[in-house]
């Protein structure tokens, strides 16, 4: 792992003559969100840099709303995604456990994840959710990512990864090997400062290890109390940068569709005859965070949850999580 500087001018520069051969998507701040855009070098002055957490999770890249399995690949250019959190990049290993097991692989999902390169930006803020550290998910990347950016003032700074991004480092050519240590001082120091703010402000929240410990305890009185607010819209799980589940519709032709699904929609579990096992709000609502913390634990070594907070800001019924497991500790 090094790092790498250029101008921001030269960088994006070397984007716009990237369009040529690949795709590439940004994260832009407007007045609702911040949320990837396609890249355009007249519009690159609005490029958020290191802000946290795009509205769009980064699975949606690699696993559509909606898809026809049977139709062939879309054979589409390479991509390169700029701007994802680490809550976001470690969530993609447990997707990748998922849908590249070797006996089921996806190979949909595997043309895409071979066709990314994934330029992961150091958060130099939170938003009020944010609890990655809580989980021993760090605000920044240092593997797994491509390459990791860090923006300071006129100045691009990559640390460059992987050797995905060794090569895309050959590609920027006005960039150099970064030997400044008041360059890399910044970048400490702002990790430092995220850290501190985000340790504070989860200060008591449990772990992932220990909040499982306590979903799995909780008697159905709690689960009662928080269901009452939840109106089944889904919005949680399917925001949340790890949740995947899916219905595979058929279609005349014999087609078929995979259209993404989400556990707390009436009917999830039904099956023939009718029966349904979380036919009851509060077993639906209890069935989510099993899944992320009981569940999940028991057959994949990455976690479920990497505390990211969209659950949370997405919530119709401003349910948080979080509140529920520190009245759980």
């Amino acid at each position: 792992m090094y790092y790498i500087t250029l101008r921001k001018e030269d960088w994006h520069h070397s984007l716009e003559k990237l369009l040529l051969t690949c795709d590439i998507f940004v994260p832009v701040k407007d007045e609702y969100s911040l949320d990837y855009e396609p890249f355009r070098l007249n519009e690159a002055e609005h490029i958020s840099y290191n802000m946290p957490k795009p509205a769009t999770p980064l699975k949606n890249f690699f696993l559509p709303v909606r898809e026809n399995v049977t139709a062939g690949s879309d054979g589409r250019k390479p991509r390169i995604i700029i701007g994802a959190p680490n809550c976001d990049i470690e969530a993609l290993l447990l997707l990748d456990e998922i849908y590249l097991d070797e006996t089921f692989t996806d190979p949909y999902y595997r043309q895409r994840r071979n066709n990314t390169t994934l330029i992961s930006f150091d958060c130099f803020g939170t938003n009020d959710h944010c609890h990655c550290l809580s989980y021993g998910v760090k605000p920044y990347s240092v593997e797994h990512a491509d390459l990791a950016l860090a923006a300071d003032g006129d100045d691009i700074c990559l640390r460059v990864i992987t050797a995905r991004g060794e090569e895309f480092a050959t590609l920027l050519s006005p960039a150099r090997k970064l030997n400044d240590t008041e360059s890399v001082s910044f970048i400490e120091q702002k990790r430092q400062s995220v850290e501190a703010s985000l340790a504070a402000k989860n200060k008591g929240l449990p772990d992932y290890h220990d909040t499982g410990q306590l979903v799995q305890k909780a008697g159905y009185a709690v689960w009662v109390k928080y269901a009452s607010k939840c109106v089944s819209c889904g919005a949680c799980t399917t925001i949340c940068p790890t949740c995947s589940c899916f219905l595979l519709i058929d279609k005349p032709d014999f087609e078929k569709v995979k259209q993404m699904d989400a556990c707390q929609y009436p009917g999830f579990e039904r099956v023939a005859g009718g029966e349904d096992a979380l036919f009851e709000l509060p077993h639906r609502f209890r069935n989510r965070y099993m899944c992320k913390y009981v569940w999940k634990p028991q057959k994949f070594k990455h976690m479920a949850c990497t505390g990211c907070g969209r659950c949370i800001e997405a919530c119709i019924g401003k349910i948080n999580k979080n509140e529920l497991f520190m009245e759980l500790t």
